[in-house]
């Protein structure tokens, strides 16, 4: 058996290493190698950033490399916010044609579930968020979360029932808990986006100080959710326009150690289902 921790991937550097700091983390727990994998992206990252590592590993060439080693069955943990979308769809259909193309060698692949699955990202949503309300010195702010926004209706779904989640765990430590995408207009399940949201909320008759916290629904640094990213521009933005506005990112949900420790608990549970013999 053949275990790997999988993302989207990403061409920063800093998403890579997170997941190379998740798959060490899930390697000492179950006491066996599990390796860093991202769907897509990550191979092109030029050394120099990873400082000097080797480069980010893709699904198809790992597949590939570790059938001609052997391998025929490879259980993949998905380090997204959601396996269940548009990427997870795509993600098996690339693995069902690997299946094919190594028709003569097969080889099985099993995914453990998930962080949604395992309930724990309202949890560390809310725990981001207490931590960033502390922090700053806020009182009872209001709170944002915000995925990327897709195509898919059921990854929406699973946001609005984070940030109902959220409200509940925060109670009265926050004035409201708001589910908000970073784009995708162009799909009704997609509003309100960030941007108008904030403009609502920005909006301060009396020029008092707004202060708004944005718990990310993001579980590594990178283009979107990353120092300078998308979603810190969106905010720079809205600054910029309404003088009142402050806006106050949380730190991730994929760094924090109960995201690890859930993953971890999934693969337990997978490997002692399939009662099979571990392999590098």
């Amino acid at each position: 058996m053949t275990i790997a921790v999988i993302d989207n991937g990403s061409l920063e550097p800093a998403a890579t290493r997170n997941l190379r700091a998740v798959a060490a983390t899930l390697s000492a727990e179950i006491d066996t190698i599990v390796h860093p994998v991202s769907w897509k992206h990550s191979d092109r990252i030029v050394l120099s950033p990873l400082d000097g590592d080797a480069p980010g590993v893709t699904l198809a060439p790992f597949v590939r490399a570790h059938v001609a080693a052997g391998s025929r069955h490879f259980v993949f943990t998905p380090f997204f916010i959601s396996a269940q979308g548009a990427i997870g769809s795509s993600l098996r259909e690339d693995l069902e044609k690997l299946q094919r193309e190594h028709a003569a060698t097969p080889f099985e692949f099993t995914f453990t579930s998930g962080l949604a699955d395992a309930g724990v990202i309202s949890q560390i949503v809310a725990a981001r968020v207490r931590a960033t309300i502390s922090v700053a010195g806020l009182d009872r702010p209001p709170v944002l979360v915000v995925d990327h926004g897709g195509p898919s209706p059921t990854s929406a779904a699973l946001r609005n029932r984070l940030a109902d989640e959220v409200r509940a765990h925060l109670g009265t430590e926050i004035a409201s808990a708001t589910a908000v995408s970073m784009e995708g207009e162009e799909h009704p399940h997609n509003h309100p986006l960030l941007a108008d949201a904030l403009a609502t909320l920005g909006a301060s008759p009396t020029g008092a100080p707004r202060d708004v916290v944005i718990a990310l629904l993001f579980l590594s640094p990178g283009r979107h959710a990353g120092p300078g990213g998308d979603i810190a521009q969106i905010c720079g933005t809205a600054e910029t326009a309404l003088p009142a506005l402050r806006c106050h990112l949380t730190d991730l949900v994929g760094t924090h150690p109960l995201a690890a420790t859930a993953l971890a608990a999934a693969l337990r549970t997978t490997i002692t289902r399939l009662h099979a013999p571990l392999s590098a």
